[in-house]
């Protein structure tokens, strides 16, 4: 069973997250904020990463940036999740490190069919 780490600060956005992902059989761990992710990234192995892009304190291209320094955090993909799109935006999170890009709010057909292509080797 994969495992999978979600980085959202939004209760409701989470909520929804980690019910599907639970009901597609997945292992979920929760952090709301990059201070939360970095440490529950170190302490932990996950076969992929969701990532707010819009986060408090640290963004999510900050939160990226420190995954790269974590051991058991650098290999792991991490696919870029924002409310706010903008034309550009997925060059850009590609660019920065992510392996993939959804937006919000999450097309469910869709999001499955990412997260299953990324852990479902």
């Amino acid at each position: 069973m994969a495992t999978i780490l979600v980085v959202e600060d939004n209760p409701m956005n989470m909520e929804l997250t980690v019910d599907l992902l639970e009901s597609y059989g997945y292992e979920v761990m929760q952090a709301e904020d990059g201070s939360q992710a970095l440490e529950v990234a170190e302490k932990n192995t996950f076969d992929l990463i969701l990532l707010d892009m819009q986060l408090p304190k640290m963004d999510g291209l900050e939160v990226l940036e420190k995954f790269k320094e974590i051991e058991n955090a650098k290999d792991t993909p991490v696919v870029a999740l924002t409310a706010h799109a903008m034309r550009g935006d997925d060059t850009k999170f590609i660019n920065a490190g992510c392996a993939g890009y959804i937006s919000k709010p999450i097309d469910i057909h869709e999001f499955q069919q990412t997260v299953s292509s990324y852990v479902d080797n």
